[in-house]
């Protein structure tokens, strides 16, 4: 019996939700030790059985990480400060990028390494971060 066979009810073991989220199972192993909410059934031999609420936590935390753009820290952060449920479909844009520098020659250091431009670069970042 596959997974597709099964009601939405059913446990799925880790290689069912291993295929069906198309990530390894060391990938699954990994986001249990990350994010506390996500505790699959153990039974003997540490088989890993999750239940139809971790299949949904694995669903969204697989979408938030391959198709929404967060990394594993933003969804830890979002997982704890509300349930997840109003996530943005993509993460938002902070600032139209600035327009070009105008370049220094005598502040190029090395050879392809722009100054003015990386000096800019962090002060853009800067204001986004304060706001």
């Amino acid at each position: 019996m596959t997974a597709a066979d099964k009601g939405p009810g059913a446990f799925r073991t880790i290689g069912e939700l291993s295929q069906e989220l198309g990530v390894a199972q060391h990938i699954l192993r990994y986001w249990e030790t990350k994010f506390p909410q996500l505790k699959p059934l153990q039974r003997a031999g540490n088989r890993r059985y999750y239940r139809p609420a971790d299949v949904d936590l694995a669903r969204k935390i697989h979408r938030l990480l391959s198709q929404d753009g967060y990394t594993v820290r933003g969804v830890q952060q979002l997982l704890r400060s509300k349930s997840g449920d109003d996530a943005p479909e993509a993460p938002a844009i902070m600032a139209p990028p600035a327009p070009p520098v105008q370049l220094n020659p005598e502040t190029q250091t090395r050879p392809g390494v722009d100054i003015d431009r990386l000096v800019a670069l962090r002060d853009r970042l800067a204001d986004a971060l304060d706001h």
